[in-house]
């Protein structure tokens, strides 16, 4: 199984974790010290490839317990958002949401394909945070308001935590975001409406 479980019993979410093949480590190794192990990587280059990475996928949120955060980083987040757009309904509808750590921009595939995570042009259908720490390369801008999420300005560098149960503090913070988000959200709405 590829869903990350929380070792608590009552954590709110089961963890899938998808890696950037092409990165030493995932960007949230580095800033938060969150376990590496038991992802799925994104090694993809081919059509063939891409089948495989979304039915590996597929089988980590359909065997997960509880209700899914997706952890993505690098080409791993274009692949989450590609997977989101495309999946059937009830698949997607087991992601609570999705922590989307230094997006990059597509490579060319053995078959000179420019971007075999392209997708349609539509807001991911859950609520996502992208993470970029600051000096990332390129600009996201774009990409971040296509998938409808929300960007926080990675500033902390290495805070290593180490423990067993590092994958709470991605639950927290998606849970804090989140909640941020909303209460943003409903600010400027009473605001327009004159509340």
């Amino acid at each position: 199984m590829f869903a990350i479980a929380a070792n608590d019993r009552f954590a709110p979410f089961s963890i899938v974790a998808i890696s950037d093949a092409r990165r030493a480590e995932p960007t949230w190794r580095t800033m938060f010290g969150w376990p590496v192990d038991d992802t799925i990587p994104v090694a993809t280059r081919s059509r063939a490839e891409r089948k495989i990475f979304a039915a590996r996928v597929d089988q980590a949120v359909c065997a997960a317990p509880r209700p899914v955060l997706l952890v993505a980083d690098g080409l791993g987040c274009a692949a989450s958002a590609w997977w989101g757009r495309l999946s059937p309904s009830d698949y997607v509808s087991r992601i609570a949401g999705a922590l989307l750590f230094a997006p990059r921009g597509a490579e060319l595939t053995r078959d000179g394909e420019a971007d075999l995570f392209a997708s349609p042009r539509a807001r991911l259908p859950f609520p996502s945070v992208v993470i970029q720490p600051q000096g990332s390369e390129g600009d996201v801008t774009a990409t971040i308001e296509g998938w409808g999420s929300r960007l926080v300005a990675g500033q902390r560098e290495r805070h290593v935590t180490r423990e067993t149960n590092a994958w709470r503090q991605a639950q927290r913070l998606f849970l804090r975001m989140t909640h941020q988000i909303a209460a943003h959200e409903v600010d400027r709405a009473e605001a327009l409406i004159g509340l």
